[in-house]
């Protein structure tokens, strides 16, 4: 159906599968644009159990399509799904956005830097090793160093080791199977890392946000300062462009992250993807005439995109990280919204765990200064 018929006629249902916090702040922007969310959750008690229509394995065809047959298009909390159910669902007549054709490059590391050199894209030299030898070859070629990915299933740093010899991979190594392969890269002397997002609908329009800078601690994304400070009108434009490239040449529907690197020598940097909402964009929830959830929803529904533009100089969201040692985030919040009233506050329902991503803090304003002072003390309530 049409998306004016539907409009006319009856309510988009939009299935989302994964229950954690990106399927969270969906819910608030389906609810105002009219959208039927429904989410098929990984278990009971997750962080989008308001929305939560279904429970099951999102890698059992079966119970995917249960879930599927309720809903008139479906989208992702996370990129886990394995390509076999995604393809099942395309040829059952599922909607499916992004769809596996392009899932895929956001699913195996390997396959993403063979697309991207393909499409010209500028990415660290890098290099597909099967065995010890592969890998010292690579690593006597660059300064003795690589960085050395397992192609599927990483994030937040897992599945990345930096090494200066080939046996210090060698558990990863003997681990190969047949027919695979490891990643190397290049350890890109990068001065900060920068994230590019941009929404694609089904039909083509495209909206991109402005460049921003991210802090890494541990692996795991801890602020965001948006825009990136310092951006040149080259920096934001190359990497608009470079945004705009892969989400074309992939066919990406829905958000894309692109995650970059800005070298000492001036070079900006594919590092990894993701297509959907991502850490990089929260601060949009509340700095941008249209955050990523909302965005996400309009893609994938192709209705018209909104307006990317800062609603202030500047945002920064600051990640809360593991949560309190003793008590709930709830009994957290008094001091914390008393203290910095400026401060937007988002939790995701989870239960405080060391390194766990618990909820982040967003704070907008004229003063960059100030407003990463602000959004640190918030956050620096709920440890």
């Amino acid at each position: 159906m049409r998306t004016d018929e539907w409009r006319r006629h009856m309510t988009l249902r939009v299935g989302v599968i994964g229950g954690g916090q990106l399927a969270r702040m969906m819910i608030a922007p389906a609810v105002e644009l009219g959208l039927d969310l429904r989410v098929l959750a990984e278990g009971e008690g997750m962080s989008a159990q308001l929305a939560a229509t279904a429970v099951g394995d999102y890698r059992d065809i079966d119970a995917v399509r249960a879930f599927a047959a309720d809903v008139d298009v479906i989208t992702f909390d996370h990129e886990h799904v394995p390509q076999d159910v995604l393809r099942a669902l395309v040829a059952d007549g599922v909607v499916v956005h992004p769809g596996p054709d392009a899932l895929q490059f956001a699913q195996d590391k390997l396959s993403m830097r063979e697309r991207l050199s393909e499409l010209g894209i500028p990415q660290p030299e890098w290099a597909a090793v099967r065995s010890a030898e592969e890998l010292q070859a690579f690593l006597d070629a660059h300064d003795g160093r690589g960085v050395v990915k397992t192609p599927r299933g990483g994030y937040d740093g897992k599945g990345v080791r930096v090494v200066r010899a080939a046996e210090e991979a060698r558990d990863w190594i003997d681990a190969v199977a047949d027919g695979d392969a490891l990643l190397v890269e290049e350890l890109v002397p990068f001065v900060r890392e920068l994230a590019q997002q941009v929404a694609r609908r089904p039909s083509g329009q495209i909206a991109v946000y402005p460049v921003v800078e991210t802090v890494q601690r541990g692996g795991v994304c801890a602020e965001v300062i948006a825009p990136a400070p310092a951006a040149t009108e080259r920096l934001s434009r190359v990497a608009a462009e470079i945004g705009r490239a892969i989400a074309d040449g992939l066919g990406v529907t829905g958000m894309l992250a692109v995650e970059l690197f800005e070298t000492d020598d001036e070079r900006i940097l594919v590092n990894e993807l993701a297509m959907r909402p991502h850490n990089s964009g929260h601060w949009g929830q509340d700095g941008a005439v249209t955050g990523q959830f909302e965005q996400h929803l309009r893609a994938v529904a192709d209705l018209p995109l909104g307006s990317t533009a800062p609603r202030a100089t500047w945002s920064v969201m600051v990640n809360i990280l593991g949560g309190p040692a003793e008590g709930t985030l709830e009994a957290r919040f008094d001091a914390a919204m008393a203290e910095h009233p400026t401060a937007k506050i988002h939790t995701y329902g989870k239960t405080p765990r060391p390194g766990r991503k618990v909820g982040h803090v967003n704070v907008s304003g004229d003063d960059l200064d100030d407003a990463v002072y602000v959004a640190r003390a918030a956050a620096a309530h709920f440890d």
